[in-house]
């Protein structure tokens, strides 16, 4: 049975999937046709319900659960990963409370990082959508008077004379002491269970394989990773793939369910009204 599947470019995405659509374990008569799309356009797929099986973040995830189950394995959560925001002016660093007034450049509004942002700042409402890479850019320019940053632009903001406001991964790990819930592999309620819970197998064979053969993937990665050199391909992986990949397990669970119970309170989405996880 051949099923959609989109997943990123990024390295920790080819790194976990590199085994399955590779048929380097037994897939258990699943193959896939595969969509490689940055997340956000995953997320907007996902709203579409268009492919069976999909990487989306869990901001998105929490629209889209009536469709989609969420599979144990697979999931990026992570401790020291989450994002930050800045600010050009130095004079912001100090506030404890940005004021609502101020523009926030964010990298998507339906990213975790958003999700986050808004449970910390819920009255920062002026936002504005910019490819995550360019808000570093829009700071410098003064078009933004905030920015929320994600993946490598956390270490390189300092050096361009940029200043943090707050670290938001710091912040909910103090507030939860749970790792950051980022995103997940959902599957398409509509197929059969039992190909629901194959998939949750083969997808968690796959997560496995490749801890225990980390450079088997090496080709596949490199060869969407565009420039970046290996040892930064496999920093990337170390952040983002850990024991949460393999399977969420109940401190896994408890994060993401965290995270819902706290969006719900902050009115960023609604109560949800069935069981998100897949259910063997």
């Amino acid at each position: 049975m051949k099923l959609t599947l989109g997943f990123s470019p990024c390295p920790n995405d080819t790194f976990i999937f590199d085994a399955l659509i590779h048929h380097k374990i037994d897939t258990e008569g699943l193959d896939f046709e595969v969509f490689f799309d940055d997340v956000e356009t995953l997320n907007q797929k996902a709203f579409r319900a268009e492919l069976d099986v999909t990487k989306l973040s869990f901001h998105a995830f929490a629209h889209v659960y009536e469709q989609y189950a969420l599979l144990d394995a697979g999931s990026a959560l992570g401790f020291g990963v989450g994002p930050m925001l800045i600010a050009k002016d130095p004079a912001l660093t100090e506030k404890k409370d940005p004021g609502a007034h101020l523009r926030v450049g964010i990298p998507g509004k339906y990213t975790t990082a958003n999700f986050l942002l808004g449970i910390a700042f819920p009255h920062l409402l002026n936002k504005r959508e910019l490819v995550f890479s360019a808000i570093e850019g829009e700071l410098l320019a003064g078009n933004i008077d905030l920015g929320l940053i994600i993946h490598e632009n956390r270490f390189t903001y300092e050096d361009k004379g940029l200043h943090k406001v707050v670290d938001l991964g710091n912040y909910w790990e103090e507030l939860t002491g749970c790792a950051i819930p980022l995103g997940g592999i959902v599957v398409n309620r509509r197929l059969e269970q039992e190909i629901q819970e194959k998939m949750n197998r083969v997808l968690r064979k796959s997560v496995e394989y490749a801890f225990s053969h980390p450079k088997s993937a090496l080709d596949f990665i490199r060869s969407h990773a565009q420039e970046m050199d290996e040892s930064v391909m496999y920093k990337h992986i170390e952040l983002y793939v850990n024991k949460y990949s393999a399977d969420l397990g109940q401190e896994g669970r408890k994060a993401i369910d965290i995270l819902f119970k706290l969006a719900q309170e902050k009115g960023l989405i609604a109560p949800l009204s069935r069981e998100i996880y897949l259910m063997a």
